[in-house]
């Protein structure tokens, strides 16, 4: 009875194997012979699409072989500039050049100053620095030719009409970043991170996204991704020859055999990836802070203080001022720098319960979905006497513990008209963080203040993993790792489940190596690049 039992287990397990085996087939179109997986890195590679030069995931664009050319400086067209910087890029991108000068191409790399001039009328265009760039070693991968010019709007428009006389087209937006990408000049990872540098504020953002672009994060997921194509290679040669060569159908049925082991070091291996990934994971988004910004609210009661403090903080008039109770009733909110880091900075309705005020009330859900979705909150409230200090603190209290959040500080405002003998470091302040006394009118206490928002700012996105930069930055991002780190997980279970299991093991070594090539663009994003590349401008 047991032996039947145990072969009816076989042979499920065989049939789902041979499931698994067509569905690889068919999902990754590689034959599966002894040969083709004879523990091949190259091979896996293949499959996997590691090779980012001989498997392109940008969109396919009929207009690939065109000879593209834009605006690649600063100049809008409104005002003038020292310099207008234009890029040419493509097979033809040299013939362009010298039909626009009557002198001798300068050497690759090497600067040279030419006249341009109009080929159909011989008018000269203007006297501009020339760079040429032989393809491969460009920054799109192509013949590439940047034209340094002067940036009066008659240069640049001449240039501008000219150009496309010459067999080139303009440049859709982020399309040279896209032939960079589909060249293998940049992986996914680095194509974000030059969007980043292009748009970053802050000292903090600039300093993440040249880490970035410098490979540093890539690095991190091609090194677990190999790791996991080692692993797979071990699993592909078990399955191609285990069959003949170690498992028999005695060994089915032997519990204590040592095939039941067919993963040896590679399950340990994998393990320490898992864990690797976990604590990846466990970065308390400090990276996206980084990029995104920290989002700061300033909830509490009407008439606290709360839009002075956003208008000194942000040091413009951006909240209207009133002793009108209730006098902002959306959000409203500015980006600002603190430590180096973006902030936005977001000022809320007053929050109290004695109110029938339809439009105060939406105010207040506002200002509750705001302090919800922060990063820190301020919590501020009217100290300048015990009755108006302990109704604000009760107001907060109740809004924080309807969302179950907590305050990072508490600011209590009008110290220079304080009662006489007023703490305001009593027992009902507990629970609020650290407690700051300021005033708006006379900015006492401010200075103080901004320090330890400064402070806990640069707390929250301080990187002290000793990872040189090599944290997540995006929703993207940490969405592949944490679908790579479950699968891994799968794996550890079926990784023990002996030989019969090895399939199903390997497919889960697959599809993590499969998510982490997603991050960098080893395989299919097109849905992400369509996006990415939009949001460049012409001429990147």
């Amino acid at each position: 009875m047991r032996a039947k039992q145990q072969s009816a287990w076989a042979i499920s397990l065989w049939l789902m194997r041979f499931s698994l085996l067509l569905n690889k087939s068919n999902a990754l179109c590689r034959p599966l012979t002894k040969r083709a997986s004879r523990g091949s890195i190259d091979s896996l590679q293949w499959t996997l699409g590691a090779s980012s030069r001989l498997f392109s995931s940008a969109p396919s664009n009929s207009h690939d072989e065109d000879t593209i050319f834009a605006l690649s400086s600063g100049f809008t067209g409104q005002q003038a500039t020292a310099v207008a910087v234009l890029r040419i890029s493509g097979s033809q991108a040299h013939h362009v050049f010298d039909s626009m000068t009557k002198s001798r191409l300068p050497p690759p790399r090497q600067a040279a100053l030419r006249k341009l001039y109009d080929p159909a009328r011989g008018q000269m265009l203007d006297q501009a620095l020339c760079l040429l760039f032989e393809s491969p070693n460009s920054f799109t991968g192509e013949d590439l030719v940047e034209l340094h010019c002067h940036g009066s709007r008659a240069v640049v428009q001449a240039m501008l009409d000219v150009l496309p006389t010459l067999g080139c087209r303009l440049a859709e937006p982020g399309e040279f970043t896209q032939r960079a990408f589909g060249r293998g000049k940049l992986d996914l990872v680095q194509v974000e991170a030059l969007a980043d540098i292009l748009g970053a504020d802050t000292q903090a953002q600039l300093k993440q996204a040249l880490s970035q672009l410098d490979g540093n994060l890539s690095k991190l997921y091609d090194d677990w991704r190999g790791r996991l194509i080692s692993g797979l290679a071990h699993a592909e040669a078990v399955i191609d020859f285990g069959d003949d060569e170690r498992l028999g159908e005695d060994d089915i049925l032997d519990d204590d055999s040592e095939q039941w082991n067919v993963w040896g070091a590679v399950g340990d291996n994998m393990i320490a990836l898992s864990q690797s990934m976990k604590e990846h994971l466990r970065d308390e988004r400090k990276g996206e802070l980084i990029r995104e910004g920290v989002k700061i609210a300033i909830v509490g009661p009407p008439n606290a203080g709360k839009s002075s403090l956003f208008n000194l903080l942000s040091k413009k008039d951006a909240a209207i001022v009133s002793p009108i109770a209730g006098t902002t009733r959306d959000v409203l909110q500015v980006s600002m720098d603190l430590g180096g880091v973006k902030c936005t900075l977001q000022d809320t309705a007053g929050v109290r319960k004695d109110t029938d005020d339809v439009l105060e009330i939406e105010g207040i859900k506002r200002a509750q979905s705001v302090a919800e979705n922060a990063d820190l909150v301020v919590a501020m409230v009217d100290g300048s006497s015990g009755a108006d200090k302990a109704g604000g603190l009760d107001a907060v209290k109740s809004i924080l513990d309807e969302n179950k959040l907590s305050a990072s500080m508490l600011v209590m405002n009008k110290c220079d008209i304080k009662d006489d003998g007023e703490d305001s470091k009593g027992e009902e302040s507990s629970g609020f963080g650290n407690t700051y006394d300021i005033s708006c009118v006379t900015q006492e206490g401010i200075d103080d203040f901004l320090d330890a928002l400064s402070q806990a700012v640069t707390s929250r996105t301080q990187d002290d993993s000793g990872n040189e930069g090599a944290v997540i930055t995006r929703a993207r991002h940490r969405q592949h790792v944490e679908a790579a780190a479950d699968a891994l997980e799968r794996f550890k279970v079926l990784s023990g489940q002996g030989p019969l299991a090895v399939d199903m093991a390997a497919e889960e070594l697959r599809y993590a190596a499969s998510e982490l090539g997603r991050i960098t663009g080893a395989v299919d994003v097109e849905d992400v690049l369509d996006v990415l590349f939009s949001d460049f401008c012409i001429g990147k």
